[in-house]
């Protein structure tokens, strides 16, 4: 038998051959996902654990992270006489003071970015001997002065830069003129950040706003000393107002915050790769039970012979598992070239990888293999048993491979019945008001709703082409009228066929709806929300210095300018809780620029010195009404109480301000020194043309490419551009199972001529032309395709508009079904069944007559 089985799987490989290649794309996209993650991850822990110090002292702050300057442009500090402090400490070898801050920029003469703009970050760091460093200073002098600098080598490459070259630097304080000096190599691989090295006292005074601090104090154990040991005595001596971290602590926590971003993006890149996986099991199944039933005869024979069932079954499975462990293998070399493909695309964004360093872990082989192997035993586990129960008589009788089967009733009750359950599953889900309650019963109703329509689908077959494919015979004649017989001929194997471009079409057809009401209803929020003229922000959405602000109040033809800030904090109850939010600060005039809701008092009245500006839901919460003393704790460390001056409508979506707090700009500047501006709003002046003061004000601002001026319709534009590339992305990565289901096709109907060969050799005895066979087949594909299409999009539009009912509780109300893409899938699937029809057409053109209809 196992010979028999070797032979037998030799002897069909060419019809398995379309299967092994959805194995091998099914394998290739889950190991090129492990292998390109983990290289991610390999990568920055190398990092981390080269320039992390054996004990490092930082500001010890609950509410914002080391060197987290994300919103108001400040960073918590310690005071340069803690390196004293810390020297003295018994183990202590070495200390030094560390000034470390991302989101500075750099420019040329021309005041174009020397690094990318929302891509990697630019970060400044003040140049010290230290141990650890992870550059070596390769070219040049260290910088001595403020107007001296040293950036690191592979910037420096990439921009063509020069020593001597002028350069600007433009930090929290403004910006200020610098000279390349010295260039900085790594000694470790650097993923594509720019490292913008100052002096000290240069560094402090313009990353820090102020001399006399740092970010960390650094510390180098004596031999002999474990890190562990030095920090105990660290943290003893500076006590519990810094954290005291070892150089394990400290890169485990960067990895720590790294894998939570890599997970998302691993969760995300895996969930695509089942998707080709579920597809790729529709594919194989429906190969398997193709080939189990043109080998009725064969296994009949093998039955007659005196094999067993369980040898039939088992010889079948081995046929699955050997085509799973080639396929694995092929898919896991595959893979390598996926992820070193990442690697490459990723670069364009910045993120600088080694191909080199490609990490190949035992799990992602394992991972491989059991994917390659599982998916096709479970694929060809339904055709196996099938197989075991062909008796002996049939090698005796023609082979009955019309697909006639067993009535569809059983199918069709259960198929409605899962259906029904869908449908109550995903309605309620439209009307529950508890998101995490929503989803669930959205993802158990798209479960459901899919199995639902897979098994009721031989029942829709015929209904569904006859739509599609009725104007056939009106138009092709007798061919037209063929094709579509032929695809009504087997309604499980075409429904099986469909089924798998089914599934990418309804995942492209439902993020479509959810992406155009999403920009449709974000739209409607800007316009409600936004009445400014023009809105000044950094394109990397990292605040900007006061300057900017003191730059556009200065311009010709601007009337009112509202400088805006957030900072980080948290709402203190009266029984002590904290709720974490932002507390945003504003200059006066903030109701002409933005439309707020409010329930009781003025947005002037909320934001007088003295007084805050809440939401209402957080009101309510607790109680509060104007008047009412509230404690809000700053990113600062600081506490104050102020007094309720107004009460805003509580708005939740996009854009909204939801419960942050709102209070005057020199309220919190009062408790965050230094918080910078991050938007300012501006209404042109009386008489002044907008278009014209927002080219002075571009104009005004270029010195700093980061700063962008834009209007309600640039805002528009940019929000529709990050949803589109969104839906392109995830449009991408959803073609590998479109491709796998176009595969399905190809597969269906190369072994759909093979079946019918002697049907063929008569067609074209009773005079049926080559060109005529072409087109049948072309037809058939064409209607498989569409058929596939038109459950595709009315189960994608079901999910569609579920999912915007559950957007709907954060505000986005609009729905948007775009028709263009609905057409644009239709015409997509037709093309789609055009293509995978050549090879097949081609080959039953060319059979020849005679050998034809001779053919058993």
């Amino acid at each position: 038998m196992l010979k028999a089985t070797l032979r037998g799987f030799l002897a069909h490989k060419g019809r398995l051959a379309l299967s092994l290649l959805a194995v091998v794309l099914s394998v290739a996209f889950v190991a090129g996902t492990l292998m390109f993650t983990d290289t991610i991850g390999s990568t920055f822990d190398r990092l981390f654990r080269s320039t992390s110090a054996d004990v490092s002292v930082t500001a010890h702050n609950d509410l914002v992270g080391r060197n987290d300057q994300s919103l108001s442009g400040t960073v918590p500090t310690v005071p340069a006489s803690l390196v004293g402090t810390v020297a003295h400490v018994p183990g202590v070898a070495s200390d030094y003071g560390r000034v470390q801050l991302a989101g500075i920029v750099l420019t040329d003469a021309r005041n174009k970015s020397i690094g990318a703009i929302g891509g990697a970050p630019t970060i400044g760091i003040n140049w010290s001997p230290e141990p650890n460093s992870p550059v070596d200073l390769t070219s040049g002098s260290p910088p001595v002065n403020s107007a001296q600098v040293v950036v690191d080598s592979d910037t420096v490459a990439k921009h063509h830069l020069v020593l001597g070259q002028p350069l600007h630097v433009i930090s929290a304080t403004g910006s200020f003129p610098v000279r390349l000096t010295g260039i900085a190599t790594f000694n470790t691989t650097n993923p594509g950040a720019t490292l913008v090295f100052l002096d000290t006292a240069t560094a402090q005074r313009h990353l820090l706003g102020q001399p006399g601090v740092f970010t960390s104090v650094d510390a180098v154990a004596a031999k002999g000393l474990t890190h562990q040991q030095l920090a105990d005595r660290v943290a003893a001596v500076v006590g519990k107002a810094y954290d005291v971290k070892t150089a394990e602590q400290t890169a485990k926590d960067a990895a720590q915050t790294l894998g939570t971003f890599l997970s998302v993006i691993k969760d995300a890149l895996l969930g695509f790769a089942g998707i080709a996986v579920l597809v790729g099991i529709s594919l194989i199944l429906n190969t398997f039970s193709m080939l189990v039933a043109q080998r009725t005869r064969e296994l009949g024979l093998m039955r007659a012979l005196g094999a067993s069932r369980e040898q039939v079954n088992r010889s079948v499975m081995v046929e699955a598992v050997l085509l799973g462990v080639i396929g694995s293998t092929v898919g896991l070399a595959l893979g390598v070239g996926l992820a070193l493909g990442l690697i490459k695309l990723v670069a364009t964004g910045g993120l600088v990888l080694k191909g080199s360093e490609l990490a190949i872990r035992w799990p992602t082989v394992v991972a491989a293999y059991t994917v390659g192997i599982v998916v096709t035993a479970v694929s060809a586990y339904l055709p196996a048993r099938r197989a075991s129960k062909v008796s002996p008589m049939a090698a005796l009788r023609e082979a009955d491979t019309s697909g006639r089967g067993a009535p569809l009733r059983i199918r069709a009750a259960v198929g409605l019945v899962v259906l029904a359950l869908s449908a109550a599953a995903l309605g309620a889900a439209a009307v529950t008001r508890d998101l995490g309650r929503a989803g669930l019963l959205l993802g158990a109703g798209v479960l459901l709703s899919l199995i639902g329509l897979v098994v009721i689908g031989p029942l829709l077959a015929r209904p569904v082409i006859r739509l599609v494919g009725g104007w056939f015979p009106r138009v092709f004649g007798p061919v037209g009228t063929l094709s579509q017989r032929n695809a009504l001929r087997n309604p499980r194997r075409t429904s099986a066929t469909a089924s798998a471009l089914m599934i990418g079409l309804a995942l492209v057809a439902s993020l479509s709806v959810v992406g155009s009401s999403m920009a449709t209803s974000i739209d409607a929020q800007i316009d409600k929300t936004i009445g400014a003229d023009l809105i000044v922000q950094n394109a990397n959405g990292l605040p900007f210095p006061n300057e900017v602000g003191n730059t556009v109040q200065a311009t010709h033809g601007v009337g009112l300018a509202v400088r805006g800030q957030a900072t980080r904090g948290a709402l203190v109850a009266a029984n002590g809780s904290q709720s974490r939010t932002l507390v945003v600060g504003t200059t006066s005039g903030l109701d002409k620029v933005v439309r707020i809701q409010m329930r009781t008092g003025t947005i002037a009245q909320g934001t007088a010195p003295g007084r805050v500006m809440v939401g209402s839901n957080y009101a309510d919460a607790h109680g509060l009404h104007v008047g009412s003393p509230v404690t809000l704790l700053f990113q600062s460390g600081r506490t104050g109480t102020l007094t309720v001056g107004a009460i805003d409508v509580t708005d939740t979506s996009p854009g909204g301000l939801g419960d942050e707090p709102v209070v005057a700009t020199q309220t919190l500047r009062g408790y965050v020194p230094g918080a910078l501006d991050d938007v300012v709003f501006v209404n042109v002046g009386p008489g002044a043309n907008k278009e014209q003061v927002k080219s002075a004000l571009t104009t005004a601002l270029a010195k700093d490419p980061q700063v962008q001026v834009r209007d309600q319709t640039d805002y528009k534009k940019l929000v529709r551009g990050q949803i589109d590339f969104l839906l392109q992305l995830i449009y991408g990565l959803l073609a590998l199972a479109i491709i796998i289901a176009v595969l399905g096709v190809v597969n269906t109907l190369a072994l759909s001529v093979i079946e019918r060969t002697r049907e063929i050799g008569l067609l074209r005895a009773i005079g049926l032309g080559r060109r005529q066979l072409r087109r049948m087949v072309r037809l058939e594909a064409v209607v498989i395709a569409l058929f596939g299409a038109v459950l595709g999009l009315g189960l994608g539009l079901v999910w569609g508009l579920t999912s915007q009912r559950l957007l709907a509780v954060k505000g986005l109300q609009s729905l948007s079904i775009p028709w263009s893409t609905v057409i644009a899938v239709m015409i997509g699937a037709a093309v789609v069944g055009l293509l995978a029809a050549v090879g097949p057409a081609l080959r039953a053109s060319r059979l020849n007559v005679l050998d034809a209809i001779a053919h058993e």
